[in-house]
């Protein structure tokens, strides 16, 4: 998953930096932590590659992630510098590739005329926030080798220990704690993080650290539970859009320890939380076994709405062919019992996750036993964390847990063998997704299981993304609202709903259907001293939700509202939205005039080449601001 866009908290909560002589709030001690998804960090070469039959080369500091322009013209030595061994994530014999540092790893993953707009990333947010005066010391981008599993990004880059460092930079430079804004596979990356922390802190210190260096975690599109185009970039791979086969797509992807950092897995298994130093040298003789309570063996799917995959494979191997050719395994079936069908074997996300899955299929598939290698080694046999286990509320003081929902996602795959060669050897032949709380195969057709109240953000499912609102107490709050400006007249508020640890919270409340909503989970009260909050945005797509204006908004108000010393309430209020920059207002054709007009006014200014781009506040942001306290 391409996610890595994770820089519109910062935006909005240094933007008030700006106006902090203003108010008595301090924002100019925070600073904004960023931490990326999933390939959205630049690579860049430290090795010499000559490339043959190409005029393009690689030299050290060149761009490798994303270079389109020799992705196109030199595949072949674009994969020698992008692909790592797959038994010990080492760098190809002849080129290597490392992280870039700094904001601009994450801003444009291909900076271009044409090429860059395409793979703009944060490049907008980070001028928004020169803009506003923000000092170029308040916003720090963590990039990091998102090629890796969790264990080699320690050993390799000491990455942890140098986020550990950062936090404590910020806080000696800025002089207060920072917030935590991560997308994606960097909610992973995070959640080890604090598993590592218990190792290197004193445990009497540890809470007393987070508290000192983390104000609040804002986890956006989180997949808590894996995502399931994992398996399908496993399998028959995923291009993300790039001009490659997705076969090539495959071959590179299964040589990243990260592979199987997202796979989907059940709620109901967790494993030994046996802590032990990581880079000492010591055995790993305690394995960490799978334990799955009753729910496990009650439920269907491992409480996913289906299987996430249906395979059929011979079931007579063709002679001593390892992977034979679909012609082959016909004609050998129909010389045997099963009159020439192939077994359909189907997989829950326990039997994906725990190795089963890919143990039945060794025989059919070169990459099984190397995948199974990596599982073991970097996942299940992890010293720190085995990642692929349900994550409870971190000890933070404040946690936001937003990601979009009503979106047509998959959530189950039907592969069978294509007839050739690999890593082209499987195709998918029909994809379940979930859409509006039901689920549909490809051609259309209903299709049984257990679907959630609604469907995920097209990426990750909803019972992966709503994991998080088990981190809710057992009193909650429900608020929908419009996601544009409103009045308040179509605002619903619940209050005390009560909530079962492992359920899920499906509010009674009424939704027009030309509306998106934004719904509201807050709890303030079963945690002394923490606050949890869950964000539901209707239509809001995984890889786009952090550059929705609406996003961008409800984060600044609620970080507004969070330092101000005359706060009236927990959260911030959900009672009316209005417009709070000049690019919100706009004109009304309708009425013949601004939009707003309580707020904005006609105000023509030269370079207008627009009604709408006349229309401004009347009052500064402050004033504005200090209807939300």
């Amino acid at each position: 998953m391409r996610g890595g866009h994770v820089c519109i908290v910062v935006s909005f909560l240094l933007l008030l930096a700006a106006v902090s002589g203003e108010f008595a709030g301090d924002y100019s001690k925070l600073s904004g932590i960023i931490i990326p998804g999933f390939a959205s960090t630049q690579l860049r070469a430290w090795s010499i590659l000559d490339c043959p039959y190409s005029p393009l080369d690689f030299n050290p500091l060149d761009l490798v992630w994303l270079d389109t322009t020799k992705l196109l013209s030199a595949v072949n030595c674009w994969l020698k510098c992008m692909m790592l061994d797959p038994y010990n994530q080492t760098d190809h014999r002849e080129c290597k590739s490392r992280p870039d540092s700094g904001l601009s790893a994450i801003t444009e993953l291909d900076p271009g005329y044409i090429t860059g707009p395409l793979s703009s990333v944060w490049k907008e947010w980070v001028k928004w926030c020169i803009e506003f005066g923000i000092e170029a010391n308040a916003i720090i981008a963590v990039p990091y080798d998102w090629r890796l599993s969790p264990s080699k990004l320690e050993e390799r880059d000491l990455y942890f220990h140098k986020l550990k460092l950062t936090f404590e930079t910020a806080l000696k430079l800025r002089g207060g704690p920072s917030i935590v804004f991560a997308h994606s596979l960097g909610n992973n990356v995070f959640r080890y993080f604090l598993e590592w922390l218990k190792l290197e802190i004193a445990p009497k210190e540890y809470m007393r650290w987070l508290d000192d260096h983390i104000h609040a975690y804002f986890a956006v599109g989180a997949p808590l539970l894996g995502a399931i185009e994992t398996v399908k970039a496993t399998l028959s791979g995923a291009t993300f859009g790039l001009p490659v086969s997705e076969g090539t797509a495959r071959l590179m992807f299964n040589t990243f320890g990260s592979s199987m950092w997202m796979l989907p897995f059940s709620k109901y298994c967790t494993t030994d939380n046996v802590y032990r130093r990581h880079f000492s040298g010591g055995n790993r003789e305690n394995h960490h076994a799978y334990h799955c309570d009753e729910h496990e063996l009650q439920s269907n799917y491992s409480g996913w709405p289906t299987n996430i995959i249906n395979i059929e494979v011979p079931s007579i191997r063709a002679g001593d062919e390892a992977y034979p050719s679909f012609v082959e395994i016909a004609q050998a079936n129909l010389s045997g019992m099963e009159c020439g069908f192939p077994t359909q074997l189907s997989f829950s996300a326990r039997e994906v996750s725990d190795g089963t899955f890919f143990k039945a299929i060794k025989d059919y598939d070169p990459d099984s036993e190397r995948l199974l290698h990596l599982l073991q080694k970097s996942y299940h046999d992890d010293p720190i964390l085995n990642p692929l286990t349900p994550w409870e509320r971190p000890p933070l003081k404040n946690i936001f847990c937003i990601y979009g929902i009503d979106s047509k996602t998959e959530v189950g795959y039907y592969f069978a063998p294509s007839g050739k060669p690999y890593p082209d050897n499987w195709i998918i032949t029909d994809v379940i997704y979930e859409i509006e709380g039901s689920l549909y195969s490809r051609s259309g057709n209903l299709v049984e299981g257990n679907p959630g109240a609604t469907s995920g953000d097209e990426t990750v499912p909803y019972h992966s993304l709503s994991w998080c609102k088990n981190w809710l107490g057992p009193k909650v709050n429900i608020t929908r609202t419009p996601q544009s400006e409103h009045d308040g007249s179509d605002v619903q508020v619940h209050r005390n709903i009560e909530h079962q640890h492992g359920e899920d919270i499906i509010p009674n409340m009424t939704r027009l259907p030309t509306v998106k909503y934004i719904t509201y989970y807050e709890d303030s009260e079963s945690f002394p001293g923490k606050r949890t909050a869950v964000w539901e945005l209707d239509k809001a797509n995984h890889r786009n939700i952090v550059r929705s204006p609406v996003l961008m908004r409800e984060l600044w108000l609620e970080m507004w509202h969070d330092i101000h010393p005359d706060k009236k309430s927990n959260f911030v209020t959900k009672a009316k939205r209005g417009p709070l920059r000049d690019e919100d207002c706009y004109w009304d054709y309708g009425k013949a005039r601004c939009a707003w007009p309580e707020h904005c006014e006609y105000r023509y200014l030269f370079g207008d080449v627009h009604l709408g781009q006349s229309c401004r506040l009347k009052n500064s942001t402050y004033d504005l601001l200090s209807h939300y306290v």
